[in-house]
């Protein structure tokens, strides 16, 4: 019986190059894959949608808006050629109706969904929430803060100064964000918010 599959961990934890290379075993075998993610991603040129991972793996993949359908893209897509599996890269970035679209597929096909379950603020995103509540299986990709513990927060960084205030998606790299855990995270807001009052 197909599942639902979420697989999360933190900033630069691999969770790209996990699902691209889940993608390629799949297609050794020669299944079809649906690769996707949500089009809140801008980080690509709108003529050339990819999924990258910071060591360099990349494959074309199709996007999907807030207001559209996994199960439309996926019955056009299937259509063509019939589709084995599904991976969702960037899952965090999901609508709840989505998610529970993802699930209805699982009727069809077994979807496999990679992202972050926190946000900047240390709490759920929607897409994430509603993964965790329906999941058949949930997955943590662990990696490690600068302290040497396991990160869980994703901390962003606006002019070298840790944040908590600001839109919950702002798309960025490692510029912007640093996987951290809990303590060393909360250190730096603490040292962020002095400079800001000695300023």
């Amino acid at each position: 019986m197909p599942k639902l599959y979420f697989k999360y961990g933190t900033m630069a934890s691999s969770k790209s190059a996990q699902a691209l290379m889940c993608k390629f075993n799949y297609e050794q075998k020669g299944m079809k894959v649906l690769l996707v993610k949500p089009a809140l991603d801008t980080r690509d040129d709108a003529e050339e949608r990819m999924v990258r991972s910071r060591i360099g793996l990349s494959a074309k993949c199709y996007t999907i808006a807030p207001d559209e359908s996994f199960i439309e893209l996926f019955d056009r897509v299937n259509a063509q050629s019939p589709v084995d599996i599904v991976i969702v890269d960037e899952a965090q970035f999901c609508t709840t109706a989505q998610v529970d679209e993802l699930k209805e597929l699982t009727k069809r096909a077994s979807v496999l969904c990679y992202g972050l379950l926190l946000d900047f603020t240390c709490h759920l995103f929607e897409g994430s929430k509603r993964l965790v509540e329906l999941a058949d299986s949930l997955q943590e990709i662990k990696s490690v803060c600068r302290c040497g513990r396991k990160s869980s927060v994703n901390a962003r960084f606006v002019d070298g100064k840790c944040v908590s205030d600001g839109p919950t998606i702002l798309i960025g790299g490692d510029e912007s964000y640093e996987s951290m855990c809990y303590w060393c995270w909360k250190k730096e807001l603490a040292r962020s918010r002095t400079r800001s009052t000695k300023n």
